[in-house]
Order: C-alpha cells, then sequence, then structure tokens
C-alpha cells in the first residue's frame, strides 16, 4: 500500500536519527485505484451486473471471432497464432484501440457497440489485452467499458493480463479467459480434434447401424420360418373356424334363452289369467259400479233406492235402477 503522510520531522539527538511525526495519513497511488476499484466493483455488483443471469453461452464453433484490442500488442499476436492453429479457417475482424492512456476505456468501449453492430454477423467477442502494472490494465475497470460489454448481444469474453490480474471487465463479461491465448483457446475447438471425434462417432454410429440390421436379419428370418409365413391361410382357417364355434354357442345359448323366458311367460300368463276378475266374470259373475262415478259396489248401503248403477257382465254391461235393496248384518 502506498500512503501519503503529513507531519513535521524531528531529531532524535541522542542518536542523531531523524523522525517523521504523522498527524495525517492516506492512501497514494496504488491505493487510490484500488480503493476505486472495489467502490465501483459493489456498485456494478449492486445492479446486477454480475449476475450469472445474464451470462450468455458461448458458440460450439464459431465461424466469425472479434477482437477488441491494440493492432500491436502482444494479445493480438498471441491471438492470431493460436486461432491459426486450431482452426485455420475461421475469419478474425479486429476493431483496433487504444488499451491504455487517456480515452483508452472510451475507445474500448466505443468498439464493442460498434461490433454490436456491424453488419455481418460476429459470434463472440474477445476484449483484452496482455499484461501489465494495474496503471497499465485500468481501462478495463472503468464503468464505460463495463456498460458496454453488459449491453452486448454478443457473447463476451474478457482477457486481460495475466491469469492473476482481475478487472471489473472481469466479472461482467461472460466468460473471463486468465490469458488472450487461453480466450483463443477457449473460444475454438481444435480442428484436428473435432475431425477425429467426427470419425469416431461416425464409426460408433456405422458399427451400431451394423449391428441393428444384422439383428432386423435374424427377427426376419424368424418370422419368414414361422407358420403364418409359410401357411398363411391356416391361421386365416381357424380363425373362420373359431368364428363358426363361437357363432353356433351364441345360437344355442340365444335359443335356449328364449325357450326358457317363453316357459316363463306361459307360466304368468296362466297366473295372471286366473287371478283376472274377466276369467271370474266368464264364470257368470258380475261387477256393480255406483252409476255415473263408476265406483265399484262392495256394499249395499253405499246405494240408494232408485240410484243408479252399471253391472259388468262378462259381455257387455248395463244401466239399471235400484228398486229396492236389502242389508246384511255382518
Amino acid at each position: 500500500m502506498m500512503v501519503r503522510a503529513q507531519g513535521y520531522l524531528s531529531v532524535y539527538e541522542s542518536r542523531g536519527e531523524y523522525q517523521l511525526i504523522v498527524n495525517r495519513l492516506e492512501l497514494a497511488g496504488l491505493g487510490y485505484l484500488y480503493l476505486a476499484f472495489e467502490k465501483l466493483k459493489e456498485r456494478l455488483r449492486k445492479e446486477g451486473l454480475f449476475d450469472e443471469i445474464h451470462k450468455k453461452p458461448l458458440p460450439f464453433l464459431p465461424a466469425t471471432i472479434g477482437v477488441v484490442t491494440s493492432p500491436t500488442g502482444a494479445a493480438i499476436r498471441d491471438i492470431l497464432n493460436i486461432l491459426s492453429r486450431r482452426f485455420t479457417n475461421i475469419r478474425v475482424i479486429l476493431n483496433p484501440v487504444r488499451v491504455q492512456g487517456v480515452g483508452a476505456a472510451q475507445e474500448i468501449a466505443q468498439a464493442i457497440y460498434e461490433m454490436n453492430s456491424y453488419p455481418e454477423k460476429i459470434d463472440v467477442l474477445l476484449v483484452g489485452r496482455g499484461g501489465g502494472s494495474i496503471e497499465d490494465l485500468w481501462a478495463f475497470n472503468e464503468e464505460v467499458v463495463a456498460r458496454a460489454i453488459f449491453d452486448s448481444h454478443i457473447p463476451v469474453i474478457s482477457c486481460v493480463g495475466h491469469e492473476t490480474d482481475f478487472t471489473i471487465a472481469d466479472f461482467v463479461a461472460d466468460v473471463r479467459a486468465p490469458t488472450p491465448s487461453a480466450a483463443a483457446e477457449l473460444v475454438v475447438q481444435n480442428k484436428q480434434e473435432l475431425i477425429s471425434r467426427t470419425k469416431s462417432l461416425s464409426l460408433r454410429l456405422n458399427n451400431r447401424m451394423k449391428a441393428i440390421l444384422v439383428h432386423l436379419v435374424v427377427r426376419l428370418e424368424r418370422f419368414k420360418s414361422s407358420t403364418v409365413f409359410r401357411h398363411p391361410y391356416a391361421r386365416i382357417n381357424e380363425s373362420i373356424q373359431r368364428v363358426d364355434e363361437l357363432m353356433n354357442r351364441m345360437i344355442f345359448i340365444v335359443f335356449n334363452r328364449v325357450e326358457e323366458e317363453k316357459g316363463r311367460f306361459s307360466l304368468l300368463e296362466g297366473k295372471l289369467n286366473t287371478l283376472s276378475p274377466f276369467a271370474v266374470l266368464q264364470r257368470g259373475y258380475s261387477i256393480t259400479f255406483k252409476y255415473p262415478e263408476e265406483r265399484v259396489i262392495k256394499d249395499a248401503s253405499e246405494v240408494e233406492v232408485d240410484g243408479a248403477i252399471k253391472v259388468k257382465v262378462y259381455r257387455g254391461e248395463m244401466i239399471a235402477r235400484v228398486t229396492q235393496k236389502r242389508l246384511e248384518r255382518g
């Protein structure tokens, strides 16, 4: 930590030593930068700029890579060297900027916005520089750069300095790479590894397809040797015979059921005829109703002399008048 001290000098006479009597002490140099770094970091963290929910996934195999860095620094040389060794035909678009000094942060932020509005699609964006002191890397600790990275719809890989260096850009970016070379290795897969993996998967797929075909051929041979394929009409004839048997059984069951119901019907009909009042009338009896109420008369007291009655016999009915009645005491 660097500090700025204010006070006065004194002399320790017995030893001839000078002493600094400090009455005020404050951060200086890197101390001020560290304090500003922590203050901005905490404020952006509270705003949610570092939240994982905002992190965008990297493309599996980008066709075009954008780079925001110095055109003369070691970072761009390392990135191009790694990309040429891993995948030769990937397109790289460089937006050259100053990466330190006054106005560098504004240039970096402007370059990020320009890459997002580029007429051709850019799949991923590398933003960074090589190593240096905290003052050299300070442009990537500026709020304007952090806002530009956060606003980018292109996934951003921050690659600033060495592995031990951390900047505000690292926390806002979708992915942090410890160095520019590591960012190039991270964003692009090795072409030879992909070719080798593709060949391996193709071989596995062919072997699997052959195994499936062999299995299907075995099943087909088994089906061909089965009775169904050798004598297809045998199963059909068996099914026809089975249907005939079921039909005969059904007819037999229905016929027996009908006969049973006819017997029950005849029995119930006999009982009904026995209990029917018409059967009684057929034997010479009659039913007398009070007229015109049509109410059955059970007692002679229910009618008056000279009153009208209706007499129902087996065949027809008669309207009569009571001339005399006789009551029986019971």
